[in-house]
């Protein structure tokens, strides 16, 4: 018989194998091993400055998607064929039907990061993007102008421009198109540029007692941050396309005058302007 237990002799192979196993096992990270703002977050889009080709890659992945589901094309909407002339009237004809509106404020906004894309990257696709879309949109405006006021009951696919009801109509594609008018866009857009500013400057609802841009929905004089954004770059914008200072005066007049109304110093959020 062996002259150590079997059990003694297994004791003595596992401690002298818990060194390497040790070495082997990290150590857990903790505020006590590593600073808890140099730890990697557990996060799906990860931490860190992202490097120019990063950025490009989803730009590019981006406008690859909006550039085939916002078609800048016409079609006629009872037989569904591509219409390829103005030339003759048909009430019928219709913006090819895509995933977003190329009327809408949300495009508005999305003309301008086009333009922004494309002066920044130098891609040309992006400024194109918009130029393609707001010509189209210029097009239109004349085709359907007598047949809109003869029939205002007609959601055309001009209406909310030729018909602005609501700064959300006229306000962010405005800016887009003075933008774009700025840096050489295709097409005659001052037509709808004014007719948006005369919008904004002249029938959007304002507070009676000193003319801050308002809303009557949800509730009666209502203040929507959202209005300044729809209303204050159009008019900046308009200034420098025209040089005309009261343009300038007027957004910050809205600027000034929202400020008073939407902060709290009770509450401790920031002082107005």
């Amino acid at each position: 018989m062996h002259p150590y237990p079997t059990r003694f002799l297994l004791a003595l192979l596992c401690l002298a194998a818990a060194p390497t196993f040790a070495q082997q096992r990290p150590a857990k990270a903790t505020d006590t091993t590593t600073p808890l703002h140099l730890l990697k977050p557990d996060y799906p889009v990860p931490y860190g400055i992202p490097k120019p080709a990063e950025v490009k890659q989803v730009l590019d992945r981006v406008f690859t998607y909006l550039d085939a589901t916002t078609p800048a094309e016409l079609v006629n909407q009872k037989t569904g064929a591509a219409v390829t002339s103005l030339k003759q009237f048909s009430p019928d004809v219709v913006l090819k039907p895509g995933d977003f509106r190329l009327t809408s404020y949300e495009w508005g906004v999305t003309y301008s990061g086009m333009l922004l894309a494309g002066q920044i990257t130098g891609d040309k696709r992006y400024t194109d993007y918009t130029f393609r879309r707001l010509k189209l949109l210029a097009e239109l405006t004349p085709y359907y102008r007598a047949y809109q006021t003869a029939n205002p009951q007609v959601n055309t696919p001009v209406r909310s421009v030729l018909t602005p009801h609501a700064l959300d109509d006229a306000g962010a594609i405005c800016a887009a198109m003075i933008k774009a008018q700025r840096a050489g866009a295709p097409g005659d857009l001052r037509p709808i540029i004014d007719n948006f500013i005369t919008y904004i400057t002249t029938k959007e609802y304002r507070l009676p007692e000193d003319g801050t841009l308002a809303r009557n929905r949800p509730q009666p004089n209502t203040l929507w941050l959202d209005d300044l954004y729809m209303s204050v770059p159009a008019l900046a914008q308009m200034g420098k396309l025209t040089g005309e200072q009261r343009y300038y005066d007027e957004a910050v007049k809205q600027v000034t005058q929202s400020s008073q109304r939407l902060f709290d110093r009770q509450k401790g959020f920031p002082a107005p302007v």
